[in-house]
């Protein structure tokens, strides 16, 4: 550009010097001749003048120089953002299919059931987490729950803080094995269903973390949870149901303690212990409050192909005077498992017993449970189930029968 400005300058130079000469000093080397050459030089004078005047039109300013070099800058940040691993994004989940047939009961396809999880992580440092739960129910439509959101602080390698609704971590089938990808049978032990003995969710606070014991290979973890606390559904003079789904209203302005501990003398045993302490109120009479315990304890063992499980828990509820439901109340409920995967084969075998109690005789129940799994994947299984039931004459809870259930996670 530098060479084409140097000469545009020297034709203008040249027409200003053959302009400035009179015609009268160079008549005798032909007028005509001159004249041609001088109307030659003002069109290349003018061309000249017009390149310059575009020139300077489609230069750019400092101005629009700086605003380019912004563009540039935004376009390159906002690509790299797709190349950013500061923020991931995972989406998993389970689904699950059921059909049922009990003794005085009609046989039908009794379950289908989709639950997404959603998980967003910005760096090292926070996460968050959410299960949500879209069933079919009885009647054809869809029930939609929130199982838990729950927004992750972690601290360090031994310590994440956890704010909002969780998953209860007193015991150790609701929080890590009641998936039905994860669940080696149908359904959930009785006592450990919604609202039961087990508890389910708490909306609060949580700390929770693991940490090497001594320098063998023994490892413990912990949880420790406050929280709304659950709250009592009392018909009549009884108290119907504990609720422990997890409340945003405290409605009895006290709050429920509690955590578990588990330790791992040897890495195929973890042995826990849980337990929490409050107070709790009913729905209708929240100014009437009682204490409120809960105690279990819970083991797992896994050893090449076999699983072998088992938990106790109880909710307790004590007696106050002042309530329409005077008397106090319990809900206690234990299992043991076994499951074998018959290698080289897809098949495996599961054996349960379950025993429930509950202040009403018609929800006790004890059950052996007999299933054959078919494993398409480790994620992926048919499970074949039979119940041997034994409640109160007449109930439901005393109906045997069977289930089969497709089950998948991802």
């Amino acid at each position: 550009m530098k060479h084409s400005i140097n000469h545009y300058k020297q034709s203008l130079l040249a027409c200003v010097i053959a302009l400035s000469f009179p015609l009268n000093a160079i008549a005798d080397e032909g007028y005509d001749a001159l004249k041609a050459q001088v109307d030659a030089l003002q069109k290349q004078l003018q061309e000249v003048k017009e390149t310059l005047k575009q020139y300077k039109t489609k230069s750019a300013t400092k101005q629009e120089v700086e605003k380019l070099k912004q563009d540039v800058a935004t376009a390159s940040t906002e690509a790299a953002e797709w190349k950013s691993t500061d923020s991931i994004v995972h989406l998993a989940g389970y689904g699950d299919a059921t059909y049922s047939d009990a003794e005085d009961t009609n046989a039908a396809f009794s379950g289908a059931r989709f639950n997404p999880i959603f998980h967003y992580q910005y760096k090292d440092i926070l996460l968050l987490e959410s299960e949500l739960e879209f069933e079919i129910g009885e009647d054809g439509g869809t029930e939609v729950a929130l199982e838990y959101l729950a927004i992750d602080y972690l601290l360090n390698d031994y310590l994440t803080v956890i704010g909002g609704k969780f998953l209860s971590p007193l015991g150790q089938f609701r929080q890590n094995f009641h998936p039905s990808w994860i669940n080696k049978l149908p359904t959930a032990p009785p006592g450990f269903g919604h609202d039961q003995a087990a508890p389910n969710a708490e909306i609060g606070l949580q700390a929770r973390g693991g940490f090497p014991i001594g320098s063998n290979s023994m490892y413990a973890n912990y949880a420790v949870y406050v929280g709304n606390g659950p709250i009592l559904e009392i018909v009549g003079d009884e108290i119907e149901e504990i609720n422990t789904g997890g409340r945003t209203s405290n409605d009895d302005d006290k709050f429920v303690f509690g955590g578990r501990i588990g330790f791992l003398p040897i890495p195929m045993l973890e042995i826990g212990f849980s337990g929490a302490t409050g107070k709790v109120a009913g729905e209708s009479e929240p100014d009437i409050t009682r204490d409120y315990d809960v105690y279990g304890v819970d083991f797992a063992f896994n050893r090449n192909n076999l699983r072998l499980r088992g938990e106790y828990i109880m909710q307790d509820v004590g007696a106050n005077t002042s309530s329409a439901a005077p008397e106090s109340a319990s809900w206690d409920a234990w299992f043991t498992q076994v499951s074998y995967r018959f290698l080289p084969t897809a098949f495996e075998g599961v054996v349960r017993y379950s025993d429930y109690d509950s202040p009403h005789n018609s929800e006790d129940q004890k059950q052996w449970a007999l299933g054959v799994n078919y494993l398409f994947s480790s994620n992926a299984m048919a499970k074949f189930a039979y119940n041997f039931n034994d409640g109160e004459n007449g109930s439901v809870t005393d109906n045997s029968g069977f289930q089969l259930q497709l089950s998948y996670g991802f």
